[in-house]
């Protein structure tokens, strides 16, 4: 998915950065995306790396969009906070404010738990760190009203994690990615798209008192505070 969003972008004449989890993974990526500007690796698992990520992005320079792309599914309830929910927390505190965001979420996130306890004791599944996505998306729309901060379902489309027989459009799921990062059309923040529509989603995330719940757990668990 992030592939294919990248080779959109640097088609239509964008400056691309990439992300690779390891040194393999960049090369791979690299060779799948030719046209890339550069390459940054960080396993999003390990949060000192996470942070070492953001300050290297800061020293490329400021940024119009960022895709927060990266996540797992079959892993312990662990990884999938640190790499679905932890890491775009933050790389969204620590990198200089872009123009755009957008976040990777899932329909699947509605039936994640809305009751946050969850990240206190790291027993996390898929469902809810994709709740978490669009709940940060929708902090940071709040909180930052100068950056434009949505949320954005795929579609369960055919990739290595949604298996050869998954039935969505893979076209419709990275163009919406593109579309929120590049189009005039798409200046709307704190939303929940599918296929370039907004959609139905928990609307738990709308709680404000939910939202800084939310931010003020990823702060105890990271140290880090969520920039005003």
């Amino acid at each position: 998915m992030g592939q294919l969003a990248a080779k959109k972008l640097i088609e239509m004449g964008h400056q691309v950065v990439l992300h690779a989890r390891n040194a393999v993974r960049a090369d791979y990526a690299m060779h799948k995306v030719p046209g890339a500007e550069n390459i940054l690796t960080a396993d999003l698992s390990d949060m000192e790396e996470t942070k070492e990520l953001a300050n290297e992005v800061n020293d490329l320079g400021s940024f119009d969009a960022i895709i927060h792309n990266a996540g797992v599914y079959q892993e312990s309830g662990r990884i999938i906070l640190s790499v679905n929910t932890l890491a775009p927390y933050i790389l969204t505190c620590l990198i200089k404010k872009p123009k755009r965001l957008i976040y990777l979420s899932s329909g699947m996130h509605l039936y994640g738990n809305t009751d946050l306890n969850n990240l206190k004791n790291g027993k996390v599944s898929y469902s809810d760190s994709k709740f978490h996505d669009l709940l940060l998306a929708k902090t940071v729309a709040r909180k930052w009203p100068e950056v434009f901060s949505n949320a954005v379902d795929p579609g369960w489309v055919p990739t290595k994690m949604g298996g050869a027989g998954a039935p969505d459009d893979l076209q419709k799921g990275f163009e919406t990615q593109v579309w929120l990062a590049t189009s005039n059309e798409a200046k709307l923040s704190g939303c929940y798209f599918y296929h370039k529509k907004e959609s139905r989603y928990l609307k738990a995330a709308d709680s404000e008192k939910l939202q800084d719940e939310f931010i003020d757990l990823c702060k105890q668990i990271t140290g880090i505070g969520f920039p005003l």
